[in-house]
């Protein structure tokens, strides 16, 4: 076990540990190729942190058994270091298992007792944020524990999961950590994952060709037509990804990075809880989807805070892009309790436009969120992305993947994701949850946005520029802020209607 944080001062640079062919073959299970999203994540330095809140005060021992035996046996990544393969030519990184001493990935540190007193959710903050400016200790797999024993406003404790990404993706995490769980309502059992949801759009549901012996020319023709649109609408957004690597690049505002990409900033995190059911109520009121939802709410809060901020009276739109992260898995692999846990990394991505624009109506949010989003489920940009991120990184060498996705970042304004949680409580190594706040570092980007539902609560958690957001507690109001009022319009709305 680590007092302090003197397990993660080690170098960031990969190991000049190299496996030959002979080991491979004398254990072939022993060795495993990374994947090549997990290699560009190697490459960028990007890591993910998960902020757990518990609802007990830590019982160490009971939780470092509970790693031993149901993380490290379920995930043989937290089992791997990452070497380099001398038995090819460009010494593509692999991952060897290794043996494990679960007291070398836990820190305990040592913080100001009177600073804990005074605001524990401060200290909590401050804690986690030092940690994007820390190397990872890559003499052990890329993973840390740590656990910080005193109250705060929603837990009794807080564990902070801190790990590379090339180790795997937020749903290879959420799977194990729910895979090593038990519901709480139920400890029999994993907690239950919310229904796979209902993917539409001209890319989920390409209908059969009509044939001509029916005599419906019509259904032919649309059948055909709906091919056609697809088509052009991928030739649309593959021409704007293209436009985007070469030249075009999101107009500068107070979200854009300040300082460039060179240097990795200090980044802070912040989360706030708000209520699922209001997000349902939203989804129901505007016949749209959960993802829908929350993008119209992030470009409301965007909004809100870029006009108070700024004090601009003269501007009516300014048009922004941000990349989302999306699980490139098919939803059928999502079971009703999680029993198998997904591995890797199959991310994909592409560039969705919103607005920075003060709507009179609270829903037109919405509305064009819902729009953009029907747009681009008519596209095979998220396949395009990854088969051709895949195939540069293969044949062209990681540098050329990482430049690619590293330009993605850059020209656009903010990173995107939404992440499905289980639908109950659970307990994780023998602890109550009482949330989990997950969100990355690495990428050079000023603002992440990630969302992540758990129980009938959802979580809106933002990655901030230290210094460029002093006030981020400011811009986090905004998101409660706003899915308030759209709440309150969507209600309204319910309301006429049924009148």
């Amino acid at each position: 076990m680590q007092v302090a944080m003197s397990a993660a001062t080690h170098s960031s640079r990969p190991l000049s540990v190299r496996v030959s062919r002979e080991k491979e073959c004398a254990d072939n299970s022993m060795v495993e190729p990374m994947s090549p999203t997990g290699r560009v994540m190697e490459e960028l330095g990007v890591c993910i942190v998960v902020v757990i809140g518990l609802g007990t005060p830590v019982n160490l021992p009971v939780f470092r058994a509970g790693i031993e035996t149901e993380l490290l046996t379920r995930f043989p990544r937290f089992r791997g270091i990452q070497v380099m393969d001398e038995s090819t030519n460009n010494g593509k990184p692999r991952w060897v298992q290794t043996t494990v001493n679960v007291d070398d990935h836990i820190v305990v540190p040592r913080l100001d007792p009177e600073a804990v007193a005074f605001d524990p959710e401060k200290a909590v903050e401050d804690y986690v944020a030092s940690l994007s400016l820390l190397p990872m200790d890559r003499r052990r797999p890329l993973w840390e524990f740590h656990f910080l024993d005193f109250p705060s406003s929603e837990a009794a404790s807080t564990v902070v999961l801190r790990l590379h990404h090339s180790i795997g993706d937020g749903t290879s995490i959420t799977t194990l950590l729910m895979a090593s769980s038990r519901s709480t309502a139920d400890p029999e059992r994993a907690p239950a994952m919310p229904p796979p949801p209902k993917r539409t759009g001209a890319i989920y549901q390409r209908q059969p060709r009509p044939t001509l012996s029916s005599g419906d020319y019509l259904a032919l023709l649309a059948w055909f037509w709906s091919y056609v649109v697809l088509a052009w609408h991928t030739l649309v957004d593959v021409t704007m990804i293209i436009a985007t690597i070469l030249f075009l690049s999101d107009p500068r505002t107070l979200f854009t990075r300040a300082d460039g990409h060179e240097s990795r900033s200090h980044k802070r995190f912040v989360h706030r809880t708000l209520n699922f059911d209001d997000v349902k109520l939203i989804k129901t009121a505007m016949n749209c989807t959960i993802n829908d939802v929350l993008a119209g709410v992030t470009s409301a809060a965007l909004s809100q805070y870029y006009f108070k901020m700024t004090g601009d009276t003269n501007t009516k739109r300014i048009c922004l892009r941000s990349l989302v992260l999306v699980d490139a898995r098919p939803v059928s692999t999502r079971q009703t309790y999680v029993t198998r846990v997904e591995t890797g990394n199959r991310l994909s991505s592409l560039i969705c436009p919103f607005n920075i624009a003060l709507q009179d109506d609270p829903l037109d949010y919405v509305r064009e969120a819902k729009k953009i989003m029907h747009r681009k489920k008519s596209s095979l940009e998220v396949l395009f992305t990854r088969v051709v991120g895949e195939f540069l990184v293969k044949n062209f060498g990681v540098k050329a993947g990482a430049f690619i996705f590293r330009r993605f970042v850059e020209r656009t304004t903010i990173i995107f994701s939404n992440a499905l949680g289980p639908v109950e409580h659970m307990a994780l190594c023998g602890h109550p949850v009482a949330f989990m706040a997950p969100s990355i570092y690495g990428p050079p980007q000023a603002l992440t946005v990630h969302y992540h539902n758990y129980g009938s609560d959802i979580k809106v958690v933002l990655a901030v520029d230290d210094a460029q957001f002093p006030d981020c507690h400011q811009l986090l109001d905004g998101f409660a802020e706003a899915i308030r009022i759209i709440k309150n319009a969507a209600a309204l709305k319910m309301l006429t209607t049924s009148i």
